[in-house]
């Protein structure tokens, strides 16, 4: 299970610098109001394709007060303490490597130069806490599709979206804070301004492989600062960019915690994972 997760990383690595990327060619299209793509494939129920410009925002929710609030509550009985603010010996690149990513002030941080990190212990069935807090946006960025951009990779295969959704959003609906990225936009947007605490609270269930073959697609909830967007849904299969996302042969049932690196500094605090089996 470990060498499949593993070799998914030239994957995962191009999805950072793909992520942020606009039309086909990564151009915006004439005329077209966002982000988005026009030649990707249907997703299941055939109105919406992948990364569909016309797919419609989520409606604006209103984040629960207090969450995550502005000091850190404590991991909860049984949890895995990934991050506490004092060290990074839980974390490495994907390729094995020391991890290079600065704490500054209690908090690990996305460097400038990009790359992402991953948990050293493997997790299936869990519940995960990631705190996190987008950078200033930039003049530039207001209609950009290129704002700070990370994300939550569940077994490093499954990603929830972390991007700079406040306010009028450029970017494509299953792209934005809180999606499943390709795949399912969140039920309502509740992104914070930039500069502010946002967490991620989520319950995933990994996909049930038997003989090699998926026979029960991986489960996830999200609650993005404490208001729910994602119920039980089922995944199409790990994140892809541009393509439908699809179980292939010999699917893990495990794997690491992956944090996207895409070269903003994405700061993170409170990183926990709780085991469900």
């Amino acid at each position: 299970m470990h060498s499949v997760a593993h070799r998914a990383a030239p994957l995962l690595r191009a999805l950072g610098v793909l992520a942020a990327l606009t039309c086909a060619g990564g151009t915006a299209a004439a005329g077209q109001a966002r982000a988005g793509y026009t030649d990707t494939p249907f997703l299941p129920g055939g109105q919406w394709r992948v990364h569909d410009p016309a797919r419609p925002d989520p409606p604006a929710g209103t984040p629960q007060r207090g969450v995550p609030g502005d000091t850190p509550r404590p991991a909860p009985r049984g949890a895995v303490v990934l991050f506490d603010g004092t060290s990074l010996a839980a974390w490495r690149t994907p390729d094995g490597g020391a991890p290079h990513w600065p704490i500054e002030g209690g908090l690990m941080v996305s460097p400038a130069g990009g790359g992402d990190l991953e948990s050293r212990q493997h997790f299936g069935d869990a519940e995960v806490n990631v705190e996190w807090r987008l950078p200033p946006r930039r003049p530039e960025e207001e209609r950009s599709a290129s704002r700070a951009n990370s994300g939550v990779f569940l077994m490093g295969l499954f990603q929830v979206q972390i991007f700079d959704s406040y306010g009028p959003d450029i970017m494509y609906a299953d792209g934005q804070a809180g999606a499943i990225f390709g795949q399912y936009p969140p039920r309502v947007d509740v992104c914070r301004a930039p500069g502010e605490w946002q967490s991620f609270r989520i319950r995933f269930w990994a996909p049930r492989v038997r003989g090699g073959v998926v026979v029960e697609p991986a489960i996830i909830t999200v609650r993005h600062n404490g208001v729910l967007i994602h119920d039980r849904v089922r995944l199409l299969g790990p994140t892809q960019h541009r393509a439908l996302a699809a179980y292939g042969p010999n699917t893990p049932t495990e794997g690491p915690l992956r944090l996207q690196g895409y070269g903003r500094p994405v700061a993170f605090r409170n990183i926990w994972v709780r085991p469900l089996r």
